[in-house]
């Protein structure tokens, strides 16, 4: 068996939500001090959204974590949202200020969505050079690299629906996906002024573990100001799983509701163990 202290603790974002997700957590001391200070419960109410997707999400990631035991390991990265838990896992941030931010995250991305509507969408397979062409001339933007031969498009939904008629000539099939907004992409702006402002009412502390920016695909730095940069900014999933096995992670743990990581984790770094 491998030593966990060597493995790194990945934590879901937007996309690995679904309805019950949250049952196994009941009772869970977490979560339901979350539920508490959001004053709602927002696993009821996961068809409204962004808006309610990402608290559940949160809580349910770190509901899970707890009732894991809290495990040890050498680093933890988060995927988009997913960031939030890994901060909080590795002791840089309080939960309590926590919720506070992915809260205001999240109302702070759906309002945004709702001034400049858009979309995302993901290429599979094709030619990465030419996904990134076809992204630039529509004004698109590239705004994940999950995995090889997964590229995800953002922007306004007119440009969307072009790139998905162009996807067969860049050898792509495009998968239009179930999300609010254009999310990591420009139009995300006024959310990231709204969350800096958040940001700099919370403290930081030094992490008891390194925790990788899925954007910089390198620990934080700064994480007050990396994180509102965040949602403009593309996630190099991809890069980042390849720089924890680089600094000699030998191992993954996805920690949350579905297995969406571990699939991508596989495909990046066939070698190693994803749990």
């Amino acid at each position: 068996m491998r030593d966990m202290a060597v493995h790194a603790l990945l934590f879901p974002g937007q996309g690995s939500h679904a309805d019950g997700m949250e049952a196994p957590y009941r009772g869970n001391a977490l979560l339901e001090h979350g539920l508490e200070l959001l004053g709602d419960d927002p696993f009821a109410r996961l068809d409204a959204g962004t808006r309610t997707q990402q608290p559940a999400l949160f809580l349910c990631s770190l509901a899970a974590w707890d009732a894991a035991g809290r495990p040890p390991a050498g680093a933890a990265a988060g995927h988009s949202l997913g960031e939030y838990a890994a901060l909080v896992a590795a002791g840089a941030l309080d939960f309590e200020d926590a919720v506070a931010l992915v809260d205001e995250r999240a109302a702070a991305m759906a309002e945004a969505a709702e001034m400049a509507p858009g979309g995302m969408v993901a290429m599979l397979g094709g030619d990465p050079e030419g996904v990134a062409d076809l992204a630039a001339q529509l004004g698109l933007t590239v705004a994940n690299d999950n995995a090889p031969g997964q590229l995800v498009l953002s922007g306004r939904v007119d440009a969307l629906g072009v790139a998905e008629e162009h996807a067969r000539a860049v050898g792509a099939r495009a998968r239009r996906l179930d999300v609010g907004g254009a999310f990591h992409s420009p139009l995300m702006g006024p959310a990231a002024a709204r969350l800096a402002a958040a940001l700099a009412r919370v403290e930081f502390r030094p992490p008891a573990m390194s925790v990788y920016s899925c954007a910089t695909a390198a620990p934080f730095a700064d994480p007050r100001r990396e994180l509102a940069d965040n949602l403009l900014r593309p996630v190099r999933w991809r890069e980042t799983v390849l720089a924890l096995d680089a600094a000699g992670i030998d191992g993954f743990t996805e920690v949350g509701p579905g297995r969406v990581l571990t699939g991508m984790v596989r495909r990046i770094v066939p070698a190693e163990a994803a749990a």
